[in-house]
């Protein structure tokens, strides 16, 4: 019987992802555990294993195809003993072919216009919208086709929703039978009634909220700019930063610190380590930065100010037991933010090399999901811009971060006098929710005491 290799989820909030690489072709042989393809969701490139043994019969979704649903058909492999091409002719009944297994390599079909702000694709299991039906052409409006399936269209023209008004969230923004009924609940709007003049299109609709996009176009010039489609790294960014925006209740607290004492013990520091010999020579086995010191007093601050541990949920809060604290790293065209799981618990020496580990796999796009979700509080530093101060999103679904501004020499009073002093801003956004006023200043001092006196995180 033939097997089915479906596209994996990778991680608990994957929807769909690009099928970057094959590392099999068809007629080759492979055992479990066998890498046979490369999938790059939003954040990261994953190889893939084979599950099962067999010959690949067929590659039903070619290498270079973006935005296949998860579960969705990619492959089909002859078990042992059956017959390959009676394999790949056979395969595929199963309900994991859904529409996005025929989603076509993007350099095969110009992308549509871009679409209305819907920047997450919904959460839901890929449907098998290729059943037989009637097949109707596709809409047009405004010129330009609306890509959707044939059940699509069908459902559309039941409901009289206009396809030119759904938002797609199939590859390449086709509409697909999910679309159809979220706009029906939403009471989507209906299909124009048919225009006195022939082959006319009803008007695109715009979005409830917003501009849509051809809107916002005819406000500059044409040829005066160019289009940079958003790659899945955008739309996760612009989706969960909006929710966050949109949902949490969220205040700021800024402290001012003085650093000098921090920055004359991590000269000392860096300059008593040990050596290593490698390739290039002895090297020092680690050289702390001043965001090293950041992430170990973030980490000791909620470890002792255990309530503000928290995130949130419809029932209860989440008491977390240790301090993930996750570390903003900025990538071409993205960010993302790994996470330095029980930091509370690390030498500063050992935050320092994991940090720079996966700041190096999260720009080569090799971290693993879980090396990048979760976290319970986040650090955003922008001080080696020249930044003063500034304030961040929470990333969801933690409850605090601390944007951190440049080190700045300024008048500061010691024992009654004025003198010159290194002071850096940190600011914190708390979910209100979670964290109280007097419980996120709480949390605050608890910071700037670590800061200020960097010897306590040594012991």
């Amino acid at each position: 019987m033939p097997i089915n290799i479906t596209m994996p989820a990778l991680s608990p909030t994957m929807e769909e992802g690009n099928l970057a690489k094959w590392l099999v072709k068809e007629g080759d042989q492979v055992k479990s555990g066998d890498v046979i393809a490369e999938i790059e969701t939003d954040k990261a490139t994953m190889e893939v294993e084979a599950v099962d043994e067999g010959t690949v019969a067929k590659i039903v979704v070619p290498a270079g195809t973006e935005a296949v649903k998860v579960n969705a058909l990619i492959a089909i492999l002859a078990a042992e003993g059956e017959d390959v091409a009676a394999a790949a002719s056979s395969g595929g009944g199963a309900p994991a072919q859904a529409e996005a297994s025929k989603a076509e390599p993007a350099k095969a079909e110009t992308a549509p216009a871009p679409k209305a702000a819907e920047p997450a694709p919904q959460a839901s299991t890929p449907v098998a919208d290729a059943k037989p039906a009637p097949s109707t052409p596709a809409p047009v409006a405004d010129g330009k086709r609306v890509f959707s399936s044939p059940l699509a269209r069908r459902l559309a023209k039941e409901a009289g929703i206009d396809l030119s008004s759904v938002a797609g969230s199939g590859p390449h923004g086709r509409v697909v039978k999910a679309d159809i009924e979220k706009a029906v609940a939403s009471g989507g709007t209906k299909s124009a009634a048919p225009s006195a003049e022939a082959g006319a299109a009803a008007p695109a609709v715009a979005p409830a909220k917003g501009q849509s996009d051809d809107a916002v176009l005819k406000l500059f010039e044409q040829g005066s700019y160019e289009l940079l489609p958003h790659d899945g790294m955008r739309k996760t960014i612009a989706s969960r930063l909006t929710e966050s925006s949109q949902t949490v209740p969220s205040y700021f607290v800024s402290i001012d610190c003085e650093i000098d004492a921090l920055l004359k013990l991590r000269g000392e520091i860096n300059a008593s380590a040990p050596v290593k010999k490698t390739e290039k020579g002895e090297v020092p086995a680690f050289k702390l930065s001043v965001n090293d010191f950041i992430i170990k007093a973030m980490a000791l601050a909620l470890r002792d100010v255990p309530m503000a541990n928290a995130s949130w949920t419809s029932t209860a809060r989440v008491m977390h037991k240790h301090a993930d604290v996750g570390v903003a790293v900025a990538i071409p065209d993205g960010l993302i933010t790994p996470i330095v799981r029980k930091a509370e618990t690390k030498t500063l020496s050992a935050i320092s090399n994991e940090v720079k580990d996966l700041a190096k796999r999260a720009r080569d796009k090799k971290l693993k999901p879980e090396e990048y979700q979760g976290g319970t509080t986040s650090v955003s530093n922008l001080g080696m811009f020249g930044v003063s101060n500034f304030t961040s999103i929470i990333n969801l679904p933690q409850a605090s971060i601390v944007s951190i501004g440049a080190g700045v020499e300024k008048p500061v009073v010691r024992n009654g006098k004025i003198e010159v002093g290194t002071v850096m801003t940190a600011t914190f956004a708390f979910d209100h929710r979670v964290i109280d006023g007097a419980l996120g200043a709480e949390l605050a001092s608890a910071f700037k005491r670590y800061i200020e006196n960097p010897m306590a995180m040594l012991v």
